[in-house]
């Protein structure tokens, strides 16, 4: 007898770990926090947004790959790749590959041409290194379904994709926000303000205290 619950757990269990391809869509300095940034990722064939809360470095060494500066000497990333050419050894993939509070968790998936390898790394360094190689992300459903940020067909025709912004430092706002004391529907409300006005760093935060309140 064929039992038709294990083929859709199965289903389901394929498809929580089904592959999703992302872009870069924007980089932009923390409007509340000094140091940090908030690199958006979007999947190539939809319109859910996943923002990540890096480090400047980290930042510096994506925005400077993405405009191809180059820099006076190498920076780690840039020795990474070097390392890898003298020892024939290839990026071929990033992958975001868990989250777990909070907190984005990455891969760098490696071939010799022969044997693939997978080298764990956070995101941000996973995505710096990643970009020198030309190499594609991805991540995995569950993940987007647990911490994307779906945008409206209004606000992807209203809005201009997020831009790439300069590797130095703004000079960063006070803000600080605690979204404790608001109820789950001005949460709700508040995550549309911030997707509609591409505050995505704001949005992550609300996505995030909005998770912890399911």
């Amino acid at each position: 007898m064929i039992c038709v619950s294990c083929i859709t757990n199965a289903e389901e269990k394929l498809s929580s770990v089904k592959k999703i391809k992302l872009e870069i869509l924007g980089l932009s300095s923390s409007q509340s926090t000094t140091g940090s940034f908030a690199l958006v990722l979007g999947e190539t064939e939809g319109n859910r947004r996943l923002p990540i809360i890096i480090g400047m470095f980290e930042a510096q060494a994506i925005a400077i790959e993405i405009e191809k500066i180059i820099p006076n000497r190498p920076m780690t990333h840039d020795l990474f790749k070097a390392f890898a050419n003298n020892f024939h050894f290839t990026v071929e993939e990033i992958i975001i590959s868990d989250l777990k509070e909070g907190v984005f968790f990455g891969k760098i998936v490696c071939s010799d041409g022969l044997k693939k390898t997978e080298i764990d790394a956070r995101p941000s360094d996973a995505i710096a290194i990643g970009l020198r190689f030309d190499s594609p992300i991805f991540t995995y459903e569950n993940i987007l379904a647990e911490a994307g940020i779906v945008l409206t067909d209004e606000a992807e025709e209203d809005k201009p994709e997020p831009k790439i912004e300069k590797a130095k430092v703004k000079k960063e706002s006070t803000r600080k926000d605690d979204f404790k004391n608001y109820t789950v529907d001005r949460l709700k409300e508040l995550l549309k303000e911030a997707i509609d006005k591409e505050d995505y760093e704001r949005a992550a935060k609300l996505r995030d205290e909005l998770g912890k309140r399911n």
